[in-house]
């Protein structure tokens, strides 16, 4: 890298202190596997030619991944870089050298990572490489699902609401978006398995799309329980044992029995919760940005991504954790 001009350098402040925006992006920026990412990425990304030389694949990789971390849109994350000098010295923009790419750079970039599919690409990729590093899958497979709202409102150019959303009732109280199924590990919670569908489809539906083939338990709500789940069960993960929780029948409650173990059971299936508070109130995803599945499926796969190398991504770095 070329030596910073003034403009992008810091260190002159006589009181200053690293921030935890500061503190995260510098421990991301170790854990991230950048050279891994962008293999996948540089098939399908410009190369330099007649017209103006595209800008470097990783920087662009760093912004795409600020705006999902930051929960930016497009504009936003454009002026943030302006404005926030730790985004540009992860991003490796110097305004004194260069212009920080425009919302509509970014933009174009984001395009190319949904029409080739590079979010679940990114997203089996760490899956490899914790696999390579030595993190191994247990026995057990936990799935679980989130609705992710859509913007329920006519009230634009085209009169209706977004075709590919659809609407769904939990509880008394009807949701209109789509779904987040996801399937993590029982032992470490990390997220193996995702799908994304509209909010109309049923979670057990999405159940062969969750599992590894391998398990020898299965970990569920009780809208994973039934007859013809248990045989679909047998065909996906022959090995497995069903621990979903038992539920209650017309003029068959629960027993005090049925009771504890589905308590004993709960405490275990509580894991697969601790992605969703991380996607949706720490990065903002509780509410599609774009219309349609793919592009907001695309972030997804790309945000568990993050979220798997964010919190189990130190065998990467060859890092031994202490005893």
């Amino acid at each position: 890298m070329k030596q910073m001009t003034l403009a992008a350098t810091r260190g002159f402040e006589k009181h200053n202190r690293a921030t935890r925006k500061a503190e995260f992006l510098s421990r991301m920026d170790g854990l991230m596997p950048w050279a891994g990412f962008c293999a996948l990425i540089e098939p399908y990304y410009p190369k330099v030619g007649n017209g103006r030389p595209p800008v470097g694949l990783e920087r662009m990789l760093r912004m795409y991944c600020v705006a999902n971390w930051f929960n930016l849109a497009d504009e936003a994350c454009e002026g943030a870089l302006y404005d926030v000098a730790v985004f540009r010295e992860f991003c490796r923009f110097d305004p004194g050298r260069e212009r920080i790419p425009d919302a509509t750079t970014l933009r174009n970039f984001r395009h190319l990572l949904e029409q080739h599919g590079r979010g679940a690409a990114l997203f089996a990729k760490v899956g490899e490489l914790l696999l390579a590093s030595g993190m191994k899958l247990s026995g057990g497979t936990i799935v679980d699902a989130t609705l992710i709202a859509a913007p329920p409102s006519v009230k634009n150019q085209d009169k209706s609401r977004d075709p590919e959303m659809h609407q769904t009732r939990k509880g008394n109280q009807w949701y209109f978006g789509m779904k987040l199924h996801i399937g993590t590990d029982s032992q470490s919670g990390r997220v193996h398995g995702a799908s994304v569908t509209a909010a109309n489809v049923h979670d057990s539906h999405e159940v062969p799309n969750l599992l590894h083939g391998e398990e020898t338990r299965f970990h569920g709500d009780s809208a994973c329980r039934g007859k013809a789940q248990r045989e679909r069960l047998k065909d996906i993960a022959p090995k497995a044992k069903d621990f979903t929780n038992r539920r209650a029948h017309r003029n068959c409650p629960l027993t005090d029995a049925d009771k504890e173990t589905n308590c004993r059971k709960s405490s275990v299936r509580s894991r697969v919760e601790h992605p969703f508070p991380t996607l949706k109130r720490l990065r903002g995803f509780a509410r599609v940005r774009y219309r349609g599945l793919a592009k907001n499926a695309n972030r997804a796969f790309a945000m568990l991504a993050m979220l798997n190398v964010g919190k189990w991504g130190r065998p990467l770095t060859g890092e031994v954790r202490p005893a």
